[in-house]
């Protein structure tokens, strides 16, 4: 029998699609799913709530992660000198809203996901890049 290894990446091809919108879409899929949490009170629907909000929050960690390691370069590190520091909140703010139950957790993770954004935005790298530009 045939051992198969499945691999996962996003990714070291380097594909060039990269947008901060994967992150917020995901974070504000957190925020909402708090809300909800909070509206509800059938158990089966509020575990299923929280199961859910912990995975949106996991894949927040991940798109940000995938931003700052590989669309980021050392020389936007030092044209935005907050950048890592914003990327560390970020992804620790992430962490904090998947323990949580507070809507207000979500809303900072979404904060400062739209800070990332801005730079994003701002990079020369992202205007060919970038899937959803500001209008």
């Amino acid at each position: 029998m045939r051992q198969v290894t499945i691999a996962h990446a996003h990714c070291d091809l380097y594909c060039g699609v990269y947008d901060p919108a994967q992150a917020k879409i995901e974070a504000m899929s957190v925020l909402k799913i708090a809300q909800k949490y909070h509206e509800s009170s059938d158990e089966v629907f509020r575990t299923r709530a929280l199961q859910l909000k912990e995975e949106r929050a996991e894949d927040v960690k991940h798109h940000l992660m995938v931003l700052w390691s590989d669309f980021f370069t050392a020389d936007h590190r030092k044209e935005f000198p907050n950048l890592d520091d914003l990327f560390w909140r970020a992804i620790h703010q992430a962490g904090d809203a998947k323990k949580s139950v507070d809507p207000a957790e979500g809303q900072k993770l979404i904060d400062l996901i739209d800070e990332i954004s801005d730079i994003f935005w701002k990079t020369e790298k992202a205007k060919g890049m970038g899937v959803y530009p500001p209008s």
